[in-house]
């Protein structure tokens, strides 16, 4: 362990490069070369990794907190992230590494934006932005299975139509006799496993696909399966090393968690890059800097079950980070140092309170950027951004589409009893009907929750929406950019197993955010599934009352049970604690699944689903029927 105790105590970021000569000497000496040498050769290899992007082409505005010259760092905006600049890292990430080099991308490519299912087939940006960097290797995720497996092959058929030779692996899906993917239909779509070689040594990469969470949340073919993570890995890596192969890399897209416990798990495993959990590596340093809280080191050194080295990495989500990770074998292709840097990707052009910085605060920030060490100004490759203007100007062209009528207006109301919290048109505040049980549009996206997550995703009992996360009215003929006007934060949803007495907690919490001294209108609960008595006088814990469940199958309304467990669809900015909702951040990550689909794109399902309007032929938007409201009374205000 004398090795892996040196290599640990290396400077974070720090590139090893020993070794080197040795493997110079073997591009002059014929002998060095042939595969009958290779365990006498050590390797030195450079991993360039992304996962989970879910179709997030476009750059966002990031705020960072970064030194302008001051006693203290200060807030300065700009340009981070976004497919394009991920195509530029991985080009001169792997120009600067020379020929040993690895292109993985870790998994859940699909879905996420409107660039998966509005900007032309499904999948198709992201097949054609992927193409732009030439991954050696795509492990699948669960999400690559959310349209079916026939999706899923449509999907593989437009990353197969470009030049690159991208193999897409999980040695643990079983395709089912039907589905499109099987074997007899579509030979080689999915292997196992694949074996590339840099410097003349061959390196096994095997794919590994969350089980449990794809077949339950996802919608894979009904007799397509998949099998416990280890065993499927084990068996595929002592497959390779029956090959004489001593290098093995685990592709896995089952969290990074889970990937400890694999790592320990197996024999002969190396490298383990991961996926699933959106999990952000590297120093504290990230923290402070405002990029995100890091679980871990980047990378997390554990060892195997035999007690030999594995390094674990992960990048983040959606197209922000670029994972570098450098490993040494020794000439028995056992790791004996390796090290990385998470690269966040961000622009060069900084604001300051919505003001470019003055030349010395350029000079500041630039320089602090630069000692960060994870911080990689990065320009979109031009090559990326060609190719994403197509389907941009498909979403735009989408956005201007009409998707709905609305023949009665969807009032607004942030909390019921409250006009001050209105956004509705004079019509509905006359009407009254907002005042007594709260706006219709904020409800009618709780209910498209449920019925979403009961068609798609694993079912629901019930489903949470803050009033003050839906922005709109809508009236009359509406496009699509209303639909996202009415959910415009681009929040993820997830379903989170709580108990009846969670549930009432929950309720408390958002009321006490609201009701409390200085309380704000916006974290009012609205449920789906779920309705309740509101007296916003009483003091915290006793302010919801006459608590009751929809049964979904019979329709019929009962008392929640304290003690029963119930699936609650809610999204990620509530889940992790945003509103005052600390119930919901509270409750363990065993209980916590993230679908990770669009609020947005989820409202745009159910809207689809709706009865069709005989003189356009759109979708209608009615109001729900009373009794699904979640406020059966407001008293106290």
């Amino acid at each position: 362990m004398g090795s892996w105790m040196q290599w640990a105590n290396k400077p974070y970021g720090r590139r090893v490069r020993m070794g080197a000569v040795a493997l110079a000497a073997c591009g002059v000496l014929a002998a060095c070369g042939g595969n009958d040498d290779d365990e006498a050769q050590p390797l030195e290899l450079t991993v360039l990794h992304i996962n989970d992007h879910h179709s997030t082409l476009d750059a966002k505005s990031k705020t960072l907190k970064l030194s302008t010259g001051g006693a203290a760092p200060v807030d300065v905006a700009v340009e981070a992230g976004g497919f394009a600049r991920v195509t530029a890292a991985f080009d001169s990430l792997a120009k600067a590494a020379g020929a040993n080099v690895l292109k993985l991308h870790a998994g859940d490519a699909l879905t996420g934006t409107l660039y998966f299912n509005r900007a032309g087939a499904d999948g198709e940006a992201d097949a054609a932005l992927m193409n732009t960097v030439c991954f050696d290797a795509f492990t699948l995720g669960n999400h690559e299975f959310d349209k079916g497996d026939a999706g899923l092959k449509g999907f593989l058929d437009l990353l197969k139509k470009g030049s690159c030779k991208t193999a897409v692996l999980s040695a643990n899906v079983k395709f089912g006799a039907g589905s499109a993917l099987n074997a007899t239909k579509a030979p080689g779509y999915v292997q196992p496993s694949t074996v590339v070689e840099r410097s003349g040594q061959k390196i096994g990469i095997v794919g590994l696909t969350i089980a449990g969470k794809t077949k339950a949340s996802s919608s894979p073919d009904a007799d397509t399966t998949f099998e416990d993570e280890v065993t499927a890995a084990q068996r595929e890596i002592d497959k390779l090393r029956a090959q004489s192969i001593n290098k093995i890399i685990v592709m896995s897209h089952v969290g990074y968690g889970y990937d400890k416990e694999i790592a320990a798990k197996l024999s002969g495993v190396d490298v383990i890059v991961g996926g699933d959990s959106h999990t952000l590596l590297g120093p504290d340093a990230l923290k402070t800097t405002g990029v995100g809280t890091p679980s871990g080191a980047y990378p997390t050194r554990v060892t195997d079950k035999d007690g030999k080295n594995v390094c674990v990495v992960q990048a983040w989500e959606y197209a922000q980070v670029v994972g570098e990770l450098n490993v040494r074998f020794d000439g028995k292709g056992e790791v004996t140092q390796c090290s990385g840097t998470p690269h966040v990707l961000i622009g060069s052009d900084f604001t300051i309170n919505k003001l470019p910085p003055t030349d010395a605060e350029k000079k500041a920030i630039d320089a602090d950027v630069a000692a960060k060490g994870f911080l990689r100004v990065t320009q979109p490759a031009a090559a990326a951004t060609t190719a994403l203007q197509p389907f941009k100007d498909r979403v735009a062209v989408f956005n201007k589409t009409n998707v709905a009528v609305v023949p009665k207006e969807l009032c607004f109301r942030r909390v019921p009893g409250n006009p001050g919290s209105g956004g509705s048109s004079p019509t509905c505040n006359a009407e009254g009907s907002v005042h007594l049980r709260g706006g219709d549009i904020q409800q009618l996206v709780a209910q498209a929750y449920v019925d979403e997550g009961n068609a798609k995703y694993g079912g629901a009992d019930i489903s949470l929406q803050s009033g003050g996360g839906v922005r709109i009215a809508l009236d009359g003929t509406v496009t699509a950019a209303q639909v996202i006007q009415v959910l415009p934060f681009g929040n993820m949803l997830f379903r989170l197993d709580v108990t009846g007495a969670e549930v009432k907690s929950m309720l408390e919490d958002g009321l006490e955010a609201v009701f409390k001294a200085g309380g704000s209108t916006g974290p009012y609960p609205y449920t789906g599934g779920l309705r309740f008595d509101v007296n916003a006088s009483a003091a915290f814990g006793q302010r919801a009352s006459g608590l009751e469940v929809r049964n979904a199958a019979t329709g019929t309304w009962g008392p929640i049970d304290p003690a029963k467990t119930y699936r609650l669809f809610v999204l990620s900015f509530n889940a992790t604690g945003g509103d005052g909702y600390k119930t919901l951040a509270a409750v363990p990550a065993a209980r916590r699944l993230d679908i990770g689909v669009l609020d947005a794109d989820v409202f745009f399902s159910y809207i689809d689903k709706q009865p069709r309007d005989a003189a356009t032929g759109l979708p209608m938007l009615n109001r729900l029927s009373h009794e699904l409201y979640s406020t059966k009374s407001f008293a106290g205000q």
